[in-house]
């Protein structure tokens, strides 16, 4: 959820800035390149507690992930382990 928070109020930050920048007379590509830029700024001012939750997530989701693929690889060598021993000990 933090995750989606933070894009949430960043998106809203790229809208309000190029709203904000249409109505003061900027057209054409120009007006998204700066509306993203000064988002960009902004969010990087006031946000950095939601950014701060949202990175956490993601830690955690990799530190999950790299933990997983440990245990997998030490089963996988255990197994291999178990084969070349001669002693077959799959947990199927």
């Amino acid at each position: 959820m933090p995750i989606l928070r933070y894009t949430l109020l960043r998106l809203a930050l790229v809208a309000g800035a190029f709203a904000l920048l249409w109505l003061l007379g900027l057209r054409g590509w120009l007006v998204a390149v700066v509306a993203v830029v000064v988002g960009a700024m902004l969010s990087y001012l006031l946000l950095p507690r939601q950014a701060d939750a949202a990175a956490a997530v993601i830690a955690e989701r990799r530190r999950r992930t790299a933990d997983s693929l440990d245990e997998a690889i030490a089963q996988d060598a255990a197994e291999e382990d178990a084969i070349i021993d001669g002693e077959d000990r799959r947990t199927d």
